[in-house]
């Protein structure tokens, strides 16, 4: 009798946090990352993807990111600072300059000097 009861409760437990996890709301944001080709774009993506975010696409004509993300899973800081760690400015992270002089010439496009 107490297996099943504990059986019961703890099939209950688990039944209630999936029911909470996949009621969890997507985050959607925009926000600028700097690039200039076909090749940006899939090193932005791809720099973006991690455990949590659900979509990215860069836009290489207005340089505006789409991204749809958990935020349980991951920050949009630690989403932007992947994206800098790849080689790309965003208006809140700077890439550093190794990481920028690192990416192919045809993405090494016109920085900001601050």
């Amino acid at each position: 009798m107490k297996t099943s009861s504990l059986f019961i409760t703890l099939s209950l437990l688990l039944f209630i946090s999936i029911l909470t996890y996949a009621k969890e709301p997507a985050s959607k944001t925009s926000f600028k990352v700097n690039g200039s080709c076909d090749m940006c774009k899939e090193r932005i993506e791809i720099a973006a993807k991690a455990k949590g975010v659900k979509s990215i696409d860069w836009n290489i004509d207005t340089h505006i990111a789409t991204l749809v993300f958990y935020s349980s899973k991951i920050s949009l800081d630690q989403i932007l600072q992947n994206i800098a760690r790849a080689g790309y400015d965003t208006d809140k992270y700077k890439a550093s300059d190794s990481a920028y002089h690192e990416l192919p010439k045809c993405c090494q496009y016109e920085r900001k000097t601050d």
